[in-house]
């Protein structure tokens, strides 16, 4: 479950739903392909959500990974979700540190 500061200042269904919403979001904000209005929404969101905030920094490592990789041709889906979880391991391990 995504986390959410003490104040943030939806109820929880709420949250869920905002926070969903902006996962759906994130590449078409990191495609810079939402219009104005939906990326101020999406960027207040990811100032309020560490949750959201993770997983956006996540897909943008992605995405940069992928574009270097790649030269700017679509990656294979399969790549994608490689990188995806690897990089999904590495932050968990720098997370929470063995011994913990």
């Amino acid at each position: 479950m995504t986390e959410h500061p003490r104040n943030h200042s939806s109820s929880p269904g709420e949250a869920d739903a905002d926070c969903a919403q902006v996962i759906a979001e994130v590449w078409t904000l990191l495609d810079g392909e939402c219009t104005a209005e939906t990326k101020a929404k999406l960027r207040q969101h990811l100032e309020e959500c560490p949750g959201c905030l993770r997983h956006y920094g996540v897909e943008e490592r992605i995405k940069t990974l992928i574009a270097r990789k790649c030269s700017g041709d679509k990656a294979p889906r399969g790549l994608y979700e490689r990188v995806r979880l690897e990089i999904s391991r590495t932050t968990i391990v720098r997370t929470f540190p063995a011994g913990e």
